[in-house]
């Protein structure tokens, strides 16, 4: 029904590239987006903005259609740094390298200054599985905004998976007037975790809640820990704890679903299995294969 009232549109007169894109919202499938969209190429009325929307909405299903859009933004406005970037991720996923080394090419002249293009680069590097590549785009991305905590995690946590755990801790004691004590205790946990240290990465969790009761991904990361070591009771409890402040995340109970499954404790699956259905009926399938009962 909300489908059938957000396609009445498509039956009226229009001429405004905003009802265009309005339908194509409502539409799944790409291909009649792509009938829905191509004509802004040539509606006078569609201003670059509008054109980068279209190319967005035809970005994973109907990347070649998605690159005209943008390219036809870029000639109208051709200063716009948001369609350089949009470019690169569109001829990136159409698999036309040169064109997204262009993109990047002018959105660094266009912005030398900004890290967006590096952690674009970054994200297109770590999906390849290039984590040295991904390391050094973040790398220069920290450097030109070290005020940046969201970039600064970023950076620690590439550090971390590039085996270079202390310098990532270095970068993310750094952070701590921006994030705070208890979240970097947590960052610095995951740090640790990921070089072995599994005692002290719990350590690190534990001191992290206590300092701060309200940490959510505190007493998540305390509850996994718990787990790996052999402490289901205490696994549980920090989950639930997790679960108890904020309700609107599945997570903690799907992994606590997860470790009784494991752990063969097939009667609390099932409570846990239950809650979950209960307050997540919209996502039964996730629900489902974190407690199947196999």
């Amino acid at each position: 029904m909300a489908l059938l009232i957000h396609l009445i549109p498509l039956f009226l007169p229009r001429d405004m590239p905003e009802q265009d894109l309005a339908i194509a919202r409502a539409i799944p499938d790409p291909a009649q987006r792509v009938r829905v969209l191509k004509p802004l190429k040539n509606n006078p009325k569609a201003t670059d903005a509008n054109l980068r929307e279209a190319a967005e909405l035809l970005r994973e299903g109907a990347p070649l259609d998605a690159h005209e859009l943008a390219k036809e933004a870029e000639r109208r406005e051709p200063a716009s740094l948001e369609t350089q970037l949009l470019l690169a991720r569109v001829c990136h996923e159409a698999r036309m390298n040169r064109c997204a080394e262009e993109a990047f090419g002018k959105a660094g002249e266009l912005a030398p200054g900004d890290p967006r293009v590096d952690l674009l680069r970054a994200d297109i590097r770590e999906k390849e599985g290039d984590v040295g590549g991904a390391l050094e785009s973040v790398k220069r991305a920290y450097g030109k905004t070290p005020e940046n905590a969201g970039v600064g995690i970023r950076y620690g946590r590439l550090l971390s998976a590039a085996g270079r755990g202390d310098e990532a801790v270095e970068v993310l004691k750094s952070l701590e007037p921006k994030l705070g004590r208890p979240r970097v205790l947590v960052e610095e946990g995951l740090v640790r975790e990921a070089q072995g240290r599994t005692k002290e990465a719990r350590e690190l969790f534990a001191t992290a809640v206590d300092a701060d009761p309200k940490l959510v991904m505190g007493y998540y990361h305390l509850g996994m820990a718990a787990f790996r070591d052999g402490d289901l009771e205490g696994a549980a409890e920090a989950l639930r704890e997790a679960d108890r402040l904020d309700m609107s995340d599945m997570r903690p109970l799907s992994a606590l679903c997860a470790i009784q499954r494991q752990t063969g404790r097939t009667d609390d699956l099932m409570v846990t299995r239950q809650d979950l259905e209960r307050r997540f009926p919209e996502r039964m399938a996730a629900v489902r294969s974190a407690c199947r009962s196999e």
